[in-house]
């Protein structure tokens, strides 16, 4: 019987880009390198060490985030009150300008989280071979280029040859079908799929999100839900390009254009997996069943709806998981049984790679417009880049959130990562738009629940986790 040769997208980035193969290594050529002052700095120092130079500067870009304050960009460095961070940043800048990879400093429009700056700028596209040294650069998988996170020994790997080695992983297709309710959006879709499959559910697998609710969802949502596809185990998430994968590209900086964006967009309407391609795994998501969804524990697949209860961990009849969730409740304050609608919270943070584009603003403004935060919550918007802030600016969206209470920052991965300054109190309940919710994740001792912009706005106003439709 003949072998299928029908491919599926994962597939066909994966034969474009190998340049050898290995004893089960395949060596693959990386299209963009994107690279922040955290995981950089050992990796220049490696090359330095050996005589080695960056061996393709124009496929990299420099990007300041982490570590950066949300306040007094204008100062530059010299605003970073962590030495370890300064100095990082200092690096960052120095290594970047001495190989000759473009860079946009601290306090430039063009600067942000690096998941929100590569598509913004053009620089991501479908087809392309994506690397960072950040776990959540599957965000770039909604281009339809298979983009995943590097340690940093591959950082420097990727710097000094322009590949990275890589064993070939399993296909998955998660095909959602039927459509989101109002107020349910690609975060609450996520957090579903999440609670479904579990934080090790695509382990071993690269996932394609396909289905009528996934073509329905716009860029933005889309790289809201491969961001988080990470946090479903899986080595990196993929939406095959459409016409609005190519709309959302055409006249960026760096987009081809003329003959040159002609000739790519024969090249990209190829990108889709074969009728016949097989996957060795299929899972099917009703979107009419997903609710606004919220964290109640410490790892991002112990998720409710928020009409739900919290889990008993003595209903569980997994061991582990039994043991995980009871850590969970006591390092969350929680209590067996307990609605999660109506827990008081202390903070609010809308912000993070995952939804911090101007898309996730309008949602959250549009709840706030003419209310008033509670008076006992501190609620901050970190805007995921320069030019997202100035486009928030220039609708007003700013001046809803500073008349409703909120403290409206410049952009960086702030309270998400709590490398910065933006860190929770020991105890502080955050309701947070971020994709992780670990033990300390947010500051030592601090407590998240993740949720969507529209659930965190509404919260914010009302003092406490609530549905956004009953705000």
């Amino acid at each position: 019987m003949p072998v299928s040769t029908a491919r599926t997208l994962y597939d066909k980035i994966w034969d474009a880009h190998v340049v050898a193969e290995d004893g089960g290594e395949t060596l693959l050529y990386v299209d963009l390198h994107l690279i922040h002052e955290v995981t950089s700095p050992q990796a220049f120092a490696g090359l330095a060490a050996t005589g080695r130079k960056v061996r393709r500067p124009a496929l990299a870009l420099a990007l300041s985030d982490h570590n950066v304050p949300t306040v007094n960009q204008d100062a530059g460095t010299g605003a970073v009150t962590d030495e370890e961070a300064r100095a990082q940043l200092e690096m960052l800048a120095e290594n970047a300008d001495r190989a000759g990879i473009e860079r946009f400093a601290m306090g430039d429009p063009r600067n942000g989280i690096v998941h929100v700056v590569g598509p913004e700028q053009g620089r991501t596209q479908p087809g392309m071979t994506i690397v960072c040294g950040d776990s959540h650069t599957s965000t770039h998988g909604a281009f339809g280029a298979l983009a995943f996170g590097i340690g940093t020994s591959e950082v420097e790997h990727v710097l000094a040859t322009q590949t990275i080695r890589q064993r070939r992983a399993l296909n998955m297709r998660i095909n959602v079908t039927g459509s989101l309710s109002p107020h349910v959006y690609a975060k609450d879709l996520a957090l579903y799929i999440l609670q479904q499959i579990g934080v090790d559910g695509a382990n071993g697998h690269v996932i394609e999100f396909a289905g009528e609710a996934i073509r329905s969802l716009s860029m933005e949502a889309r790289m809201t839900l491969c961001n988080l596809s990470v946090e479903m185990g899986a080595r990196a998430g993929l939406v095959s390009p459409d016409e609005k994968t190519y709309a959302y590209l055409k006249g960026r900086a760096a987009s081809p254009e003329g003959v040159a964006w002609t000739a790519k967009l024969e090249q990209w309407q190829l990108l889709s997996s074969d009728p016949e391609a097989p996957f060795d795994r299929q899972i099917e998501i009703d979107a009419r069943r997903v609710r606004p969804m919220i964290s109640w524990g410490t790892n991002p697949s112990q998720i409710i709806a928020i009409d739900e209860t919290v889990p008993d961990p003595a209903a569980l009849r997994d061991p582990v998981a039994r043991i995980e969730a009871e850590r969970a409740l006591d390092y969350m304050g929680l209590s067996p049984g307990m609605p999660i609608a109506g827990l008081r919270l202390d903070r609010i943070f809308i912000g993070s790679c995952t939804n911090s584009r101007i898309e996730d603003l309008r949602a959250a403004a549009a709840i706030v417009d003419g209310r008033m935060v509670a008076e006992h919550i501190g609620a901050m918007i970190v805007p995921g880049s320069g030019l997202v802030k100035i486009q928030a600016e220039a609708e007003g969206l700013d001046r809803v959130f500073r008349n409703a209470g909120f403290d409206w920052r410049q952009p960086g991965c702030s309270m998400c990562v709590g490398m910065n300054a933006d860190k929770l109190l020991p105890g502080e309940r955050c309701g947070s738009t971020s994709n992780r919710n670990f033990e300390n994740r947010q500051g030592q001792a601090g407590r998240t629940h993740l949720m969507s912009p529209a659930m965190a706005a509404a919260s914010a106003i009302a003092g406490y986790i609530i549905d956004p439709d009953q705000c």
